[in-house]
């Protein structure tokens, strides 16, 4: 009996060892989470016996458990590295398509060959399908789904609406709109530009010139006259009904009088303003240049769609005392763009930017969580697989509930305190040699009571 006891103490002592070990080697393992060797007393006694004076069977190991609370994070250089603060673990799956997930809490993240979001070990991230705007379509496991991340933003889209907002500095000098001339400076008062794209994605650069008329008004109101280009070449305002148009043929009378220009010269909009610089409309109400291709400004090349024109919306400009200053210049196109950066916010959105200033949200991170997270069933590569001890995965999205916030460009260390596994060392191996001189100890005295004669 009493070898048995030692043995089991002998035994006991070992798994110890082994616990403290493996916690120790495991000290710099992202993720890791240590283990505790926990035991139990052997204890047997029946309706017959006396349990005043029945003695123990020794010890057995009833669970290495393991503890998850929070291990410190490390920050990195690696915009794909993750790390959970609070609950939860990241999702992964070893194959495309399939349902068997693993679980941890190792967020150092990489790109595959096929630019899906991997682990070390080549596990697909798991992540919940977003709209365009960003917000979760499904939080569920069975829609889950790996991150691909493309490396262009798609097709090129041609720009059809422009917006812009100025102030017009009203103590500009007058000048004659009828003799506005885009090489010549002295002929307009202000010019800003803005790149615009065809169908091909092909970037243009539209300048607007904004020309203070000579008399101070237009039509008897307080008004600027613009005119517009693209890479340096004339674009009018379609129609000829409430433009203003250059003088083309000297007779110092442009459009919007009784003998208006109808060919050549320059077609621009007008703007009104009231007295107090406000904004008050533009004339026409809805500016619409000419088509930008061939039969029109002629200023796409071969391939674009000639059929593109420009619509044109003045967000609330202004005319004030003051400098000009362009505080808007805004566009709806876009060209094909290339993959500038990757980033994920607290609350597991990824998304990336372009080259092209677009910024689209791809996924967002799937987080878990379990009933008993010591019930999860350890299956290496710092990841677990539920059971039914723990119980089912609870998704759910980072930085809601339960769930902690996820910090990008981090990671989560191993919860080790080696100072305390080297006590914890120590302390086992004493138990061990103790479990060992019992044994040596009733061995002793086996053969002296053999030796009696």
């Amino acid at each position: 009996m009493s070898f048995n006891i030692a043995l089991s103490g002998i035994s006991a002592a070992q798994k110890d060892l082994n616990t403290t070990a493996n916690n120790i080697a495991n000290a710099n393992t992202v993720g890791f989470k240590e283990s505790r060797a926990e035991f139990a007393d052997v204890y047997a006694n029946s309706i017959f016996s006396n349990s005043k004076t029945a003695v123990g069977g020794g010890v057995a190991t009833s669970q290495v458990a393991q503890q998850f609370h929070q291990g410190s994070l490390q920050l990195t250089n690696n915009s794909l590295d993750m790390a959970i603060k609070g609950g939860g673990f990241f999702v992964t799956s070893s194959e495309l398509g399939t349902l068997d997930f693993s679980y941890t809490r190792a967020g150092a993240f990489k790109v595959d060959s096929n630019n899906y979001m991997v682990d070390s070990a080549g596990n697909y991230l798991q992540t919940f399908p977003v709209d365009k705007e960003g917000n979760s379509t499904s939080v569920s496991l069975t829609t889950a789904k790996p991150v691909q991340i493309p490396d262009t933003a798609g097709s090129p889209v041609k720009t059809e609406n422009v917006s812009l907002q100025m102030n017009l500095n009203a103590k500009e000098s007058s000048l004659d709109p009828a003799a506005f001339d885009p090489l010549d400076p002295k002929t307009y008062n202000s010019v800003t530009s803005m790149t615009i794209y065809d169908s091909l994605g092909e970037p243009h650069i539209m300048t607007s010139y904004f020309v203070k008329p000579t008399d101070g008004a237009y039509n008897g109101e307080n008004n600027w006259v613009a005119y517009y280009a693209v890479d340096g070449k004339q674009v009018d305002v379609d129609g000829a009904a409430g433009t203003y148009q250059t003088d083309t043929d000297g007779d110092g009378v442009p459009d919007g009088t009784a003998t208006a220009e109808t060919t050549g010269g320059w077609r621009g909009s007008v703007l009104k303003f009231n007295s107090v610089g406000v904004y008050t409309g533009s004339d026409p109400a809805i500016v619409t240049t000419e088509t930008l291709g061939v039969g029109g400004a002629g200023v796409l090349g071969p391939g674009a769609d000639g059929t593109q024109n420009l619509t044109i919306k003045f967000n609330a400009p202004t005319q004030y005392a003051a400098p000009f200053a362009a505080t808007e210049l805004t566009q709806d196109g876009t060209t094909v763009g290339r993959l500038t950066n990757v980033e994920i916010g607290a609350d597991g959105l990824i998304t990336a930017s372009y080259s092209n200033g677009s910024t689209v949200p791809l996924a967002r991170v799937a987080l878990v969580r379990f009933a008993n997270e010591q019930g999860l069933t350890q299956v290496g590569n710092t990841s677990w697989k539920a059971s039914l001890n723990s119980g089912p995965a609870l998704a759910g999205e980072a930085n809601s509930g339960t769930f902690g916030s996820i910090s990008s460009s981090a990671l989560e260390q191993s919860n080790i305190d080696l100072t305390t596994e080297l006590v914890d060392l120590i302390s086992a191996q004493r138990n061990f040699q103790a479990n060992s001189r019992t044994l040596e100890v009733n061995n002793t005295l086996q053969q002296t009571v053999l030796q009696i004669r």
